[in-house]
């Protein structure tokens, strides 16, 4: 007689906590009833009615995704292998459970499609200098699409792009080939303005036959500090033709006494 109560009592207290549900901060709970939509339950504990309610979490962090490595043939037909990573987060619970079976497998799927055609519409120099370019235009055409699933995508960032090895090869000759070309020119600019000093020296020289032989002098001077036995040095005649001239006038004035 008193094990009917009880039991009725244990009945109902099992149905309730069979309808409990806990819902974390970052987490919503898309609600169905009778397979159909009833709404959205926010954070926090939640009771559904069992075998007639159905609550489905979703979470609302940022999802980081890697998008594995594509087969690329760029526009001037280098292939070549990229990969990606894609950051996203769900806005709309109810649209990414109601409008696609499973919102990450299909965003990754979009990444990797998408990923093959912006980077197959680009030339490998493109892809290489304009990184920043090509991450736009893919967060641009994924947002684009996964927008009904109500899924946002915040970024997508190119982190690889393997080159083959004959690429490789060819483009470390390019660049080893434009440093050489870089420093024969520096050293061709280098060699032209040094003509054009001597060529500025040289004139003050002519116009200023003393700074020629002040210049030997400087000369002497800089040798005679070295350690050597001997020096042999020219002496122009410009710098004795003073002493020529006197000599020829003091030999005149004695003639003439």
């Amino acid at each position: 007689m008193f094990l009917s109560p009880l039991i009725g009592v244990a009945v109902l207290v099992a149905f309730a906590l069979a309808g409990v549900r806990i819902l974390q901060e970052y987490e919503r709970g898309v609600l169905f009833r009778f397979g159909r939509y009833v709404g959205v339950k926010e954070a926090g504990i939640r009771w559904v009615i069992p075998l007639v309610d159905r609550l489905v979490k979703v979470s609302l962090r940022e999802i980081v995704m890697d998008v594995p490595p594509q087969e690329v043939i760029t526009r001037d037909n280098v292939s070549v292998k990229v990969n990606a990573v894609i950051y996203f987060r769900v806005l709309h619970p109810e649209k990414a459970v109601i409008q696609v079976e499973n919102y990450l497998y299909g965003t990754s799927q979009l990444s990797q499609t998408t990923l093959r055609s912006v980077c197959g519409q680009a030339e490998l120099d493109e892809l290489l200098a304009e990184r920043d370019a090509i991450n736009r235009q893919l967060q641009e055409i994924i947002d684009l699409q996964t927008e009904p699933w109500g899924v946002k995508v915040r970024a997508v960032e190119v982190k690889q792009i393997d080159l083959p090895g004959d690429m490789q090869r060819a483009m470390a000759k390019q660049a080893e080939a434009e440093r050489e070309k870089r420093s024969k020119i520096i050293h061709a600019e280098g060699e032209a303005q040094a003509a054009e000093k001597l060529a500025e020296a040289s004139g003050v020289l002519a116009r200023e036959p003393s700074a020629l032989q002040l210049r030997y002098l400087q000369t002497l001077s800089e040798i005679a500090t070295e350690n050597s036995s001997s020096i042999v040095f020219p002496i122009p005649i410009d710098i004795l033709k003073p002493f020529y001239e006197r000599g020829s006038d003091g030999s005149g004035e004695g003639s003439g006494s």
